[in-house]
């Protein structure tokens, strides 16, 4: 399952959002490194073709596509000299396949800002830099043993990094690094913090986010947010919520773009299944093939593949069931080169 690493300065509100996106009560005080073991769970991803599928099928049993949110402890100036137990939690980063960087806008006498004062340019810039420093610390380290090696792979492996290095030295992140198939394989085998793809949070007041404001920093698109609003109102019913946030003028939760924006960053699509009881939404990376997808769903259906059955979800409420779909003959018949494409509807055959 791919997961995604919440992280920001100590109370920027990283673990409030994470027990918004997660439904949980993770600590969450109002003073530094409250979360030492980063905090972890499966979130459901919101998607309203499930919910017409699920109609569709009729199956009592729905499972959404999901995937993992992890929250990091704070970051602070000097992370990646250890400051603040700064190593152990950038080490906690490079196990996860994207970042969502929470960034503080929002104002609380009761919640301290470590810096002192309310300056998002400022502390997206300190984030920023600690994760540059410790891509270049860790490709410094890589150079330093390969130079030890005399052989023509080593030659080829330093070139790449002596251009990466000094890429990341100019503020570029790895992610942005132009290179061929050999140079991919050396930086997808360094686990750089910046070769993530990454998500910025605003995390604003009540007010700011009734004003709708876009939010940039730095060049980059920010997803607005108010923790807090969004974890308070996870007691109200969904009748409740969806009134109270009409209200407001909200039409759709800050957590529900989020947790679509982070599907999207990791290069997701959406498969289905209806099979027995269950209804079922399968994550899978773009490309894909069916039979790449049917051992998503067990090895032996991978492995006795013989065909996959599939309609796109357009069609299949147009016609309004799968058996009508098949009467009409407008199931196709895939092989295991067809690719995937988002909103399929696939049945697999096999054999056991």
């Amino acid at each position: 399952m791919l997961s995604v690493g919440i992280v920001g300065l100590p109370n920027a509100g990283k673990t409030t959002l994470f027990n918004a996106l997660t439904q949980s009560s993770a600590e969450a005080a109002p003073y530094p490194f409250t979360t030492i073991d980063p905090n972890r769970a499966i979130v459901p991803i919101p998607d309203e073709r499930l919910d017409v599928l699920a109609k569709i099928f009729s199956q009592e049993v729905v499972k959404p596509a999901t995937i993992e949110f992890v929250d990091v402890a704070g970051l602070v100036r000097g992370a990646h000299e250890g400051e603040g137990l700064g190593n152990q939690f950038l080490a906690q980063l490079r196990e996860v396949d994207a970042i969502v960087h929470i960034i503080r806008f929002f104002s609380d006498p009761q919640i301290p800002h470590i810096e002192g004062t309310i300056d998002p340019k400022r502390d997206f810039e300190i984030i920023n830099t600690e994760l540059l420093y410790a891509d270049l610390e860790t490709i410094e380290r890589r150079i330093e043993r390969i130079k030890r090696k005399p052989g023509e792979k080593e030659r080829e492996e330093l070139r790449v990094l002596e251009l990466l290095k000094e890429h990341i030295g100019r503020g570029n992140w790895a992610i942005t690094f132009k290179a061929d198939e050999k140079g991919r394989e050396v930086i997808s085998g360094l686990f750089l913090l910046t070769s993530k793809p990454c998500l910025i949070v605003a995390n604003m007041d009540e007010e700011q986010i009734v004003k709708g404001e876009k939010v940039e920093i730095n060049g980059f698109q920010a997803i607005p947010i108010c923790a807090k609003l969004e974890a308070d109102i996870l007691a109200f019913s969904p009748e409740e919520r969806k009134e109270y946030l009409e209200s407001m003028g909200i039409k759709e939760t800050g957590l529900a773009k989020l947790l679509k924006e982070c599907y999207r960053l990791l290069g997701l699509i959406t498969f289905y299944t209806g099979v027995g009881r269950e209804l079922r939404a399968w994550p899978i990376k773009e490309g894909t093939t069916a039979w790449e997808a049917a051992g998503k769903i067990h090895s032996d259906i991978q492995k006795g593949f013989i065909r996959a059955e599939v309609i796109s979800f357009d069609e299949l409420v147009r016609v309004g069931s799968w058996a009508t779909a098949k009467e009409k003959g407008i199931v196709r018949i895939e092989g295991r080169n067809y690719v995937m494409k988002d909103g399929d509807i696939a049945y697999f055959r096999f054999q056991p």
